[in-house]
């Protein structure tokens, strides 16, 4: 079918109206399966008056439901949002819109993330530029949200405070404010600068920019003024005690019958076909927007298959190594790893980065070995399993130079994860996408100047091709003007 970019808006609106409605009908669902009904007003507001630093567990502080409820109240804010404003949806906002929900499981509410989105609505009217076609940029500055709740609630109160009660200062709120001239004015002029540095390659441009800025501003606000540095909240909760472990089956169930509904919907929206997944699935992911060149209801296939694969890799890591298990930040990283699906990220670009982190995990214990040391972590701990959705925004490296790389960027991904949230305190939510800037910056030099391209091999092959022919044409001249 034809792809149109008003076509594409609306069905970029249904899937975000389309998520938020299934997010709370996943909070209805979960309050009927831990039987928390009554208590779901009350664990929502200790969601949103908590802070929240990576990695902070809601389904731990408030409850499943609670957890699934405020990512559809944030989920349908910013639907409302990209369907209310004049102008056409694209997919730079789709993406925005799946961080803010994957986070509203560990570190974003609907109460600390509305300062941070509306902040940047300073700069766009300062620029003059149109609301509509830069709502990504709001919507990915609410990375420092967890800024926002520190600086109400616990920053000025220091070991006063108490969590689940909520008491804001008059110091904290003239901090937020000040914090957020920073956010408005700051964010986003560094945002477009930092492609340059990895050349296109991490499809988290934000999380690279905003990691270095979110640096700077917790040494600022912690080491420098000597204040310190937060702690995430863990909290006394029977009924997460009671359901924790069956959260998996759960979650399973929920998931596989989300994305088995995206298959269904991008299959019908193409005309009750499966033609032209193949040839996405053959783009190399570098600089590319699916939604233009194949049309969104390919893009909401390729979501529906990209989830379910993730999922099940989620699960092997599970069942074979121990670890953290389905929580609040494993459902979150599942919407995460959707985010751009429909530039960039398809099933045969990304499973390399997957196999990257089983790898790095059987170096490491053989170097255990070698050396006495005693690394405990597995695929399945919290910051791995957050990592891997994020590594994946490394895949375009894989269509430009093939599996081996996949599998460094993972390895370095799964490096490096444990070590870059302490740079920000784990106040900047997009650590993985920081994680995965920094192996860019490290990886990209090594293979331009090791490695060859995939579209420049080609190239080199054709040009042979093309001498080898010349040639062939010369030797026939040759031997007809001798005859």
């Amino acid at each position: 079918m034809k792809v149109s970019e008003e076509r594409n808006s609306r069905i970029i609106d249904g899937m975000t109206f389309g998520f938020s409605i299934a997010l709370l009908l996943g909070s209805a669902a979960g309050a009927v399966y831990t039987g928390t009904f009554s208590t779901l007003p009350r664990d929502l507001f200790r969601i949103l008056t908590s802070p929240g630093p990576l990695v902070t567990d809601y389904f731990m502080v408030g409850s499943m439901p609670a957890a699934f409820l405020n990512a559809g109240l944030c989920g349908l804010t910013m639907a409302c949002f990209m369907y209310f404003l004049p102008g056409y949806s694209h997919v730079n906002t789709l993406a925005g819109y799946f961080l803010v929900i994957a986070h509203c499981f560990y570190g974003l509410n609907l109460l600390n993330m509305l300062p941070c989105f509306f902040a940047p609505f300073l700069y766009l009217r300062l620029k003059k530029l149109d609301i509509n076609q830069n709502l990504h940029v709001c919507m990915f500055a609410t990375c420092f949200s967890p800024f926002i709740s520190e600086l109400l609630f616990r920053y000025t109160q220091g070991e006063s405070f108490v969590a689940g009660e909520a008491s804001l200062t008059v110091k904290g709120v003239i901090l937020t404010l000040g914090f957020l001239m920073i956010v408005a004015f700051i964010a986003p002029a560094i945002l477009p600068g930092a492609k340059a540095w990895h050349k296109g390659y991490n499809l988290y441009n934000g999380g690279l920019a905003y990691g270095i800025l979110g640096f700077l501003l917790f040494n600022f606000l912690y080491k420098t003024m000597g204040v310190a540095a937060p702690k995430r909240l863990i909290v006394p909760n029977p009924v997460y005690d009671q359901f924790g472990r069956s959260f998996r089956g759960f979650g399973n169930i929920y998931f596989v019958l989300l994305f088995t509904a995206c298959i269904i919907a991008g299959w019908f929206l193409n005309g009750k076909s499966f033609k032209g997944l193949s040839v996405l699935f053959r783009d190399t992911g570098y600089q590319s927007n699916f939604a233009s060149k194949y049309g969104m209801p390919l893009c909401l296939m390729n979501a529906g298959l990209y989830g379910l694969l993730f999922l099940a890799y989620i699960n092997l890591a599970v069942s074979l190594t121990d670890g953290a298990g389905f929580t609040g930040p494993t459902f979150g990283v599942v919407f995460a790893a959707l985010t751009f699906t429909a530039m960039g990220q398809h099933v045969s670009n990304v499973w390399p980065i997957f196999l990257g982190f089983p790898l790095l995990s059987l170096i490491s214990t053989a170097f255990n070995h070698l050396i006495g040391g005693n690394a405990s972590w597995t695929i399945s701990t919290q910051a791995y399993i957050n990592s891997v959705a994020f590594a994946t925004g490394l895949c375009p490296l894989v269509g430009q130079y093939g599996i081996r790389a996949g599998l460094a960027a993972g390895a370095l991904c799964a490096a490096l994860c444990t070590a870059t949230s302490a740079l920000h305190g784990g106040l900047m939510l997009y650590n993985g996408g920081f994680t995965t800037g920094v192996a860019a910056l490290i990886l990209i030099p090594i293979l331009e100047h090791y490695s060859v391209p995939k579209r420049d091999q080609m190239k080199q092959h054709i040009n042979l091709q093309d001498m080898m022919t010349v040639n062939e044409d010369a030797l026939r001249d040759l031997w007809i003007s001798e005859k």
